[in-house]
């Protein structure tokens, strides 16, 4: 009898990624999304964040849209929460979008080997 492979859960997936961003580093919905083998399915890896703030362990403050404005800080539990969460990681933000966002893009394809 064969065993079937697990099947797997991409909001699992997406949290594991997550969970592994550095502090003081952001990536985008989409850099996890084509890492996960989904390009285009950004807004998944949105919903998986949103589903995920009751787990705070998620750092879900580090996702940021593909060039590095503050998308998903409309999910967090005040409005400047994502914000302030980034600069208390050294991350500075300007009219809620992250300065120098190239220099701290983290890029799950090329960090997770």
């Amino acid at each position: 009898m064969t065993e079937k492979p697990e099947k797997r859960n991409f909001f699992q997936d997406v949290y594991e990624v997550v969970e592994q961003i550095p502090t003081g580093r952001v990536t985008s919905y989409g850099a996890i999304a084509s890492y996960l083998g989904s390009k285009g399915s950004a807004r998944m890896v949105g919903w998986a964040l949103i589903a995920s703030h009751p787990a705070t362990k998620i750092p879900a403050h580090r996702v940021v849209n593909r060039i590095g404005m503050l998308t998903g800080s409309q999910h967090f539990d005040a409005p400047n929460a994502m914000q302030e969460r980034l600069e208390q990681e050294g991350v500075k933000v300007e009219n809620n979008q992250v300065v120098d966002f190239q220099k701290l893009f983290w890029d799950p394809a090329n960090e997770l080997l």
